[in-house]
């Protein structure tokens, strides 16, 4: 399954990443940190809570 990391700048330094999918969110100093933190989050919601996917992702910019 894939699934969207979205990382933005954190004012107070470092980055905050969001899962739109699942509405996790969670932040880290480096990318990979946050994505990292990102990973495992997503990881524990999925684990209580199931995501049906639609099978076609969708590319936006």
């Amino acid at each position: 399954m894939e699934l969207t990391a979205v990382l933005t700048p954190a004012e107070e330094g470092g980055y905050v990443a969001l899962n739109p999918e699942t509405g996790t969110t969670t932040q880290g100093e480096t990318i990979e940190e946050a994505i990292a933190n990102l990973q495992e989050a997503t990881t524990l919601y999925l684990s209580e809570f199931a995501v049906a996917t639609s099978g076609h992702p969708l590319i936006t910019s």
